[in-house]
């Protein structure tokens, strides 16, 4: 067996046709890394491999099996998989009292469930040589953010798995590891970061006084399938501005 450092083959990234996803596909493919974008809109995936020339299928978190059936598509094109990035995620902003049992279950599904079936896949594939898994968090699994109840328990559980398949597959060369953003501005939030105000309250929030970029926590779930980044497995790397880990000082001017 192989350790991670080497592992050859391509990198899968689902949810490729999200703002992260897609970065991660731009950034990967500048490494020179081989890459399998799956995501679920065929007309994005489309224009994705139109720009980025680049392999791509669908895939639906409300089907795992269409997970697991991307992995072994990129095994057969790449030789082997070498990593796998999940980036499909929603986002459900209510509290418990007004979530409906169909909107529970659909957090778990796109966020847990989805999770849960690219590390199953990616053990699958990276069994005999290693490899790099990396998921998404959110800083709500470790803060308790207003009526953020479903999406915080959902990603909790990411980290949770993050942890348990870490221990799992570390003495098969296999390395899980997981990014928590805070607020990026992505396509998904963008209701929140287009509104002037809500903008301003949520930069506020965080630190460093401003919302995330797609770019950066996609430089952060690069380098954790990076191989050089061989002796780093079941963490949860916090890219949200200081959000989950420091009280902003009143004013947030430098200085």
């Amino acid at each position: 067996m192989t350790t991670a450092n080497s592992s050859p083959g391509g990198v899968v990234v689902l949810g490729a046709t999200g703002s992260v996803g897609g970065e991660l596909v731009r950034r990967l493919l500048m490494q020179g890394r081989p890459v399998l974008a799956a995501g679920r809109n065929r007309s994005a995936l489309a224009a994705l491999a139109a720009e980025c020339d680049v392999p791509t299928v669908e895939v639906d978190a409300a089907d795992l099996a269409t997970i697991d059936a991307a992995v072994q598509a990129a095994a057969q094109r790449f030789g082997s998989v070498a990593g796998v990035a999940n980036c499909i995620g929603s986002l459900l902003l209510r509290p418990a009292h007004t979530t409906s049992d169909a909107q529970w279950q659909e957090t778990l599904q796109v966020n847990l469930g989805s999770a849960f079936a690219a590390v199953r896949a990616a053990a699958k594939a990276m069994r005999t040589h290693g490899g790099a898994i990396a998921l998404v968090s959110s800083a709500a699994a470790q803060i308790g953010l207003p009526s953020h109840e479903a999406i915080a328990a959902a990603k909790a559980g990411v980290e949770g798995l993050v942890r348990s398949a870490a221990a799992t597959y570390a003495n098969r060369g296999i390395r899980v590891n997981a990014v928590a953003p805070g607020l990026v501005k992505s396509h998904m939030t963008e209701p929140l970061w287009q509104n002037e105000t809500a903008a301003a309250n949520s930069a506020q929030m965080h630190a460093l006084g401003r919302l995330g970029e797609p770019a950066e926590v996609a430089a952060a779930l690069a380098w954790l399938l990076d191989p050089a980044t061989s002796w780093v497995t079941g963490q949860v790397l916090a890219v949200d501005g200081g959000l989950s880990s420091i009280i902003p000082r009143p004013s947030s001017r430098p200085g």
